[in-house]
């Protein structure tokens, strides 16, 4: 049966793959898995961007629907990667929320057996079983797959039948997922994330709350109408000054957020590349107290 969430797995692992193209220090974001994780007839077409001027269409078309998209939707990637990094010795587990079809636990698997759990809808971890064992052959022991529905299931119950313990320092992912989630079933997830350990981290993505309700679109009139008005897909949204706020009564301390300016400064202007960032989404990032 097919989720019209979960088809969105595919649009930002396509513009990680395209960003392949581009010389290392004009590259937004490195994942060389993006490609081969697609299916075949986007493997395909994104082996037509190998030209500059196919790319610059691309880019185009994506920032008509959205201005500043292709930096926010391959910026966030880079964002989060760096600061599983620098985390790395400090965290015992990493749980991806909504993994779609991320390659970072398999990006990770190449030089680290931390335990990686992948949680994700049930169509999208039989989705990716498949694109695993297409890419990669055998599966890396690490990475265990997790089917689950944010919105019905009990996170903690599902997480420990897979092998999780909560005992563990943990860095939690949640990219590109609160927005498709009700209010409720962001805030069933944060009443998970209470029990996780102290020294745990966090990095996730929100879309702002004035686009949601429509007062802001900041130029986004497309993606506004798609995600709003047309499928309603896009439901529950943040105000940047808000976060900290919000997050805290749950344990976590906020630590720092991504907005347009932190991407622009940290990684579109090293690359001399004419692009802006979007002010709809942005990217956080916390620990347990």
């Amino acid at each position: 049966m097919s989720d019209p969430a979960a088809a969105t797995a595919f649009g930002p692992m396509v513009l990680a793959a395209v960003e392949q193209y581009e010389p290392e220090r004009r590259r937004l974001v490195d994942d060389d898995l993006a490609a081969p994780f697609l299916p075949g007839g986007l493997r395909a077409f994104t082996r037509t961007m190998r030209w500059p001027f196919a790319r610059r269409l691309l880019i185009g078309a994506t920032e008509r629907s959205g201005p500043g998209l292709w930096a926010n939707l391959t910026c966030r990637k880079r964002y989060i990667d760096e600061k599983l990094e620098a985390a790395l010795a400090d965290i015992d587990t990493v749980v991806v929320l909504g993994a779609g079809l991320d390659t970072k636990a398999y990006r990770l698997a190449r030089r680290s057996p931390i335990p990686v759990f992948e949680v994700d809808l049930p169509i999208n971890v039989e989705r990716k079983r498949t694109v695993v064992r297409d890419a990669l052959g055998t599966p890396p022991a690490s990475v265990h797959l997790v089917p689950m529905d944010f919105e019905r299931d009990d996170l903690a119950a599902e997480l420990a039948g897979h092998g999780y313990r909560s005992a563990d320092r943990t860095f939690f992912i949640w990219e590109g997922v609160t927005q498709y989630l009700s209010a409720d079933g962001v805030r069933a997830t944060f009443e998970f994330l209470r029990s996780a350990a102290p020294g745990s981290r966090l990095a996730f993505t929100y879309v702002r709350r004035d686009f949601i309700d429509g007062t802001n679109r900041y130029g986004a009139e497309s993606l506004y109408r798609r995600f709003r008005i047309r499928s309603q897909l896009w439901q529950f949204g943040l105000d940047p000054d808000h976060v900290a706020s919000f997050i805290d009564p749950f344990g976590w301390q906020l630590i720092e957020q991504a907005g347009p300016d932190y991407l622009a400064e940290h990684y579109l202007a090293p690359t001399g590349r004419a692009l802006t960032a979007s002010q709809v989404e942005w990217s956080a990032y916390a620990e347990k107290r």
